[in-house]
């Protein structure tokens, strides 16, 4: 019997690749190459950002009210953007370069963006005093009674006194220094295990400031020898930037009235 043949056509095989995927695939690599530009882009944008973090470098002053008193301060010295308005506060977040006393600027953006050189920064709490008595004034009446153990000299002209451990403090020291003519230096620190090993923030202490302001700072133990020098430094920093209710009370005005303008 005689064999069949197919056409010759049936044996024609179609191309691997047709067209019509070649296309398909060049649209879609364009696509991701847009994509990853894009991203690439919105990445370097959203770096950009999260460097500033909430930085300004702006050095417009505010105006604002805690309790009997007001400050008037520089935008890049306070923490939280949504502080940076005029106006009564129950607080002010303060971030300030040691020793510049200074806040945000280009040229220490990486004092306060980077954490491993946080430390050569000063942390300022303000708010209106809840106590009769500053760290200082609390020594003799609260912390005396806490202290165990005998007295360290823990150096820079301090005294390191550990506190009970049912005091509630965990694992801070308290060192004190005498001070001529004024009520002894008093700060609470977690001192680390090592000079390496030191926070942005192991010492903490507050003072009285104006009429009726607590100002707590934070700085690290690293900075321990320069005790009377931030101490002082703090002092006159918040106490150059007070003002009086009325000037604070017409900036208020002057800045709703200017606010209102806008809208």
């Amino acid at each position: 019997m005689a064999s069949h043949t197919p056409p010759s056509s049936t044996y024609e095989e179609a191309p691997l690749i047709s067209n019509r995927f070649i296309v398909r695939a060049t649209i879609a690599v364009a696509v991701l190459a847009a994509v990853t530009i894009g991203v690439n882009l919105a990445g370097r944008w959203i770096g950009q950002r999260l460097e500033l973090a909430g930085h300004t470098t702006s050095t417009e002053t505010v105006a604002v009210a805690i309790g009997e008193d007001a400050l008037r301060l520089p935008e890049n010295t306070i923490r939280f953007a949504n502080q940076r308005r005029n106006g009564p506060a129950e607080r002010l977040d303060l971030y300030l370069a040691w020793p510049r006393m200074q806040g945000y600027s280009e040229d220490d953006r990486s004092l306060f963006s980077d954490i491993s050189q946080s430390s050569g920064l000063i942390f300022l709490q303000v708010t209106e005093s809840v106590m009769s008595r500053d760290m200082s004034g609390r020594l003799e009446p609260i912390y005396s009674h806490l202290i165990e153990g005998p007295a360290g000299n823990a150096g820079h002209g301090l005294t390191l006194h550990r506190l009970r451990a049912d005091a509630g403090y965990g694992g801070e020291v308290l060192l004190t220094a005498a001070r001529p003519g004024m009520e002894q230096y008093v700060v609470r620190c977690i001192l680390p295990s090592a000079p390496d090993k030191a926070t942005s923030g192991d010492c903490q202490r507050d003072i009285g400031v104006g009429k009726d302001l607590s100002v707590l700072y934070r700085f690290s133990s690293a900075h321990l020898a320069d005790w009377d020098h931030i101490d002082a430094a703090i002092m006159t920093f918040v106490t150059d930037h007070l003002v009086v209710r009325a000037a604070a009370s017409n900036a208020e005005t002057t800045g709703d009235t200017a606010s209102n303008a806008a809208k």
